[in-house]
């Protein structure tokens, strides 16, 4: 795509390339650009392109969901890499899509239909699911217009969707080919179930917290035959099948073997000598509930014992009896009181402060249930995931996370991919009447005839997002966008999706294309409050960022994530720090300004070194320094870093010291003024260039208006020119310095910023006097005129610069001002030495308060030779 010359999007019909508004006002530009860079086809990806390959996917988003602070924060981050791969010539793939969500989507439109008074039973299966994809067509999805308001350049047109035909498919082949390779196998296993949501839920998707409950000790048996057990679920207690003690516990080595009385049944059951057990932790026995206690069904399945469930799918007792049909927070007080009144009871602890497993989604109690479900066997596809890091064909960043994921999938479990719900890929497996299965690929017929069905189950969510890599480009089809795409560049993600997301990725990628799913792995953390606070919404601290966008502009927001990202690290962000980057790029818009006012341009050649002053000279030095300083914070995703650098090199030194030296240039006008003005052009137009990835929206608007081209989104990333000048680097530094120091000698003697002040400037034997004019008008100094009487001295960098502040300051109030400042100091000295001095004090305080006192003692030596050498400075009388 070439570039065409292309008038700014602000420019009126009868206005000029070089004419802005005279404030930024990003409500009325951001909208337009977006549009046009999606009807340009900027953020399109040509699979037959020769240019080399940049892949990036979204973190597929879910269709229930809205922009939030961390979508935002991480699309931030990704669009900037994206920006600058384009512009840097690479054939650059941002693939969108959303997630079907299936737990939560389920959930939202069950919402919907309880408030009709019905439930998806009363609609059954295929009208339920028919009534979901009817609210996605109608309510899912407002993300994506979202996404666009925060400037994402997204390939529009592959949008994909994790229940869409395509990735339908390559869901359904690559289970198949698991079931085939004997990986998925369907067994009885304890498993999480929340029943709320009536569905298993993986160990990754469980919400530990610590909870107050009980603690319950209990006796079994009669006589010389009891035990006595602890338990937190009293309830359970009648799915007993066995107490456990350890094999060389001589306490009840008597008891091994026999069957005892379970209280409040009518049964008998054994003590077993199982190792599991701790004979240091409580009283050495443990009762044992197969099908509700993961611990416990692997006891019975040593010792071959009965399983029996008394909880039902919503966690109501159905053991035959008083407490049939109770909850089982129910059943669990109405059982302990039963025991107490059978003079069961032995302790009882409340509160007992223990860590209980809650479901991610609705944040019920969740309770282990031996059920039968489906099953992924991860060992060597783990192994492979693990192996694709260790060898080098994956990199993570930042490095210190490597351990983390090592220490993940090389301790994978088999991993449950069976949900009860309804909503989702089902499993592609037929049921037959004689206990027959047969998994049907995406080409198979299934079974029919009598007694013939297909599992009621669906996928885990995370199966078909596992598979996002290469089924959104047309796997298992060998596509040109699978050829040319695929293993992506990069993935971007929250540490918080390693184990959920990344890992299954690696597993599927690996095992269906043979290849790793993406080269490199960029972790980043995850935003809380200005107060570095987990932002929820029992807290109050919820931000909504379309507020921000709509209060201060996408570039905003965008540039303060960025700014806060640093590599596997939390995000702190408060509106402060947003008005903050709104400021910054009113300071860009305003130094654009000023500079096309002043001739600034693009046109041509730099002029020869020989022909630039100093100042000209020291900004492109820097300028260049500053590209291969921004190129390298790229490589290593340090967005902070690099944000940080491009913020400081365009306010401080191109906007508060570039453009300040310059204006005496510009004033004078002549041939100096156009060499200035081209280097000033030159500078924009790089800065311009560095700052469009983070802040898209007003370096566009400015970029077209000074180069006059089509847009910045598709022109070149800069590249260091290799021009460095460090003699002009250290005369501007040397500059800068001695303005930096009268600026602090004018505030301490309390000076108002623009008050004038005849000076003389002794320049001799330095290289300052091509600076006299730039420096007098940022001093503001004026010429020492014939009455000129010095009253104050700075020798500052080899320079002289002696000012006359008679008529400016009453010297008298500013001398009893600074001597009562430093008699205050003084005090402050002599009492914290006095306490540091003292051995019985330093023996009792705390360290903390020591240290506090050190630094008191610091801040006042410091302040004393501060206002000593102001009273030093000060005229005399």
């Amino acid at each position: 795509m070439t570039e065409t010359t292309h008038q700014s999007p602000l420019a009126g019909p009868n206005s000029t390339p070089t004419e802005l508004p005279t404030q930024y006002a990003p409500a009325d530009v951001e909208g337009p650009l977006y549009e046009r860079w999606v009807e340009r086809g900027y953020f399109e990806a040509d699979a037959k392109s020769e240019k080399p390959p940049y892949t990036i996917v979204i973190p597929p988003p879910n269709v229930t969901g809205s922009l939030h602070l961390g979508h935002a924060f991480e699309h931030t981050l990704i669009d900037a890499l994206t920006r600058r791969k384009r512009m840097q010539g690479y054939e650059t793939l941002w693939q969108p899509g959303m997630d079907h969500a299936g737990i939560a989507t389920q959930n939202v439109v069950e919402r919907e239909l309880a408030k009709e008074g019905k439930s998806r039973h009363d609609l059954g299966r295929e009208a339920f699911v028919e009534r979901v994809w009817q609210w996605k067509a109608e309510s899912g999805g407002q993300i994506a217009g979202q996404m666009s308001r925060l400037g994402e350049g997204l390939a529009w047109s592959r949008d994909r969707f994790t229940m869409d035909e395509g990735l339908s498919k390559a869901v359904q082949n690559v289970f198949k080919k698991m079931y085939d390779d004997g990986l998925i196998y369907r067994a009885e296993r304890i498993i999480n179930w929340c029943p709320r949501c009536l569905t298993a839920i993986s160990d990754i998707e469980v919400d530990y917290q610590d909870d107050d409950g009980e603690l319950v000790s209990m006796k079994y048996g009669e006589g010389d035959e009891t035990i006595v057990v602890a338990t937190t679920r009293a309830e359970t207690m009648l799915g007993d099948t066995a107490v456990a003690v350890h094999p060389d516990d001589e306490r009840y080595a008597h008891l091994i073997g026999k069957r005892i009385k379970l209280p409040l049944t009518d049964r008998t059951i054994p003590v077993v000598a199982d190792a599991h057990v701790d004979p240091e932790f409580g009283t050495g026995a443990v009762k044992v509930t197969p099908a509700h206690d993961p611990n416990d069904f692997a006891i019975g399945q040593r010792h071959d014992l009965e399983t029996i469930q008394v909880l039902d799918e919503r966690g109501v007792i159905t053991t035959p009896g008083p407490f049939q049909g109770l909850d089982r927070f129910e059943a669990r007080a109405a059982i302990v009181a039963a025991l107490r009144a059978d003079g069961r009871i032995v302790a009882e602890k409340r509160p007992y402060v223990h860590s209980v497993g809650h479901c991610s989604r609705c944040k019920t109690t969740l309770e282990p249930r031996l059920s039968m479900q489906w099953w992924v066997k991860v060992e060597t596809l783990a192994k492979a995931a693990g192996d694709a890091v260790r060898d080098g064909r994956v990199t993570i960043h930042p490095a210190d996370m490597t351990q983390r994921y090592f220490d993940w999938v090389d301790n994978l479990n088999d991993w449950c991919i069976s949900r009860q719900l309804w909503w989702g890929h089902r499993i592609p497996v037929w049921h037959g009447p004689d206990g027959q299965m047969v998994c049907v690929g995406p080409d198979d017929e299934a079974p029919t005839g009598e007694g013939w069905h297909q599992d009621t189950d669906v996928l885990d969510t995370w199966f078909s997002s596992g598979l996002w890599p290469f089924s959104t480009l047309g796997w298992p089809e060998r596509t040109e966008s699978l050829e040319k795409f695929y293993p992506n560049s990069v993935l971007v993600t929250g540490y918080d999706l390693m184990f959920f997301w990344v890992a299954r990725m690696m597993m599927f990628g690996l095992y269906a294309m043979d290849d790793v799913p993406f080269r490199t792995i960029a972790f980043h953390g995850m935003v809380r409050d200005e107060n570095g606070k987990k932002m929820s919404k029992s807290f109050g601290n919820v931000v909504n960022p379309l507020d921000w966008m709509d209060k201060y502009g996408s570039d905003a927001l965008r540039f303060t994530l960025a700014r806060g990202a640093n590599p596997g690290v939390d995000v702190p962000i408060g509106e402060d720090w947003v008005q903050a980057s709104r400021n910054f790029a009113n300071k860009i818009w305003n130094a654009t300004r000023f500079a096309l006012m002043n001739g600034a341009t693009v046109e041509g050649p730099l002029p020869d070194a020989a022909e630039m002053s100093a100042t000209d000279r020291w900004i492109l030095s820097r300028l260049n320094s500053v590209v291969a300083e921004v190129d390298a914070y790229y490589e290593d995703y340090q967005f902070a870093k690099l944000s940080d650098a491009l913020y400081h090199f365009a306010w401080d030194e191109v906007f508060d010291w570039y453009v300040e030296l310059s204006k005496t240039t510009f004033m004078a006008g002549g041939e100096g003024a156009k060499v200035s003005a081209r280097v000033l052009g030159e500078v924009l137009d790089v800065t311009l260039r560095l700052l469009h990835p983070v802040v898209p929206f007003v370096t566009e608007t400015l970029w077209t208006t000074l180069t006059g081209k089509e847009s910045v989104v598709i022109a070149d990333w800069p590249s260091d020119s290799g021009f460095r000048d460090q003699s002009a680097e250290k005369e501007i530094e040397t500059v800068q310095q001695v303005v930096t120091e009268v600026r602090r000698f004018r505030s301490d003697q309390g000076l108002q910023p623009g008050q004038r002040v005849p000076a003389q400037l002794d320049l001799t034997g330095t290289e300052l006097a091509a600076h006299e004019a730039a420096m007098r008008s940022l001093l503001r100094l004026q010429p020492a005129g014939e009455d000129f009487a010095a009253t104050a001295s700075l020798p500052v960098a080899g320079a002289t610069v002696a000012l006359d502040l008679s008529g400016t300051i009453d010297v008298e109030a500013e001398r009893k001002r600074l001597a009562k400042d430093l008699a205050a100091a003084e005090k402050e000295k002599a009492q914290a030495t006095g306490k540091l001095g003292n051995e019985a004090f330093l023996a009792k305080a705390p360290e903390k308060v020591v240290d506090k006192i050190r630094t008191r003692l610091e801040t006042a030596e410091a302040d004393i030779v501060r206002i000593t050498a102001q009273l030093e400075r000060l005229p005399k009388a």
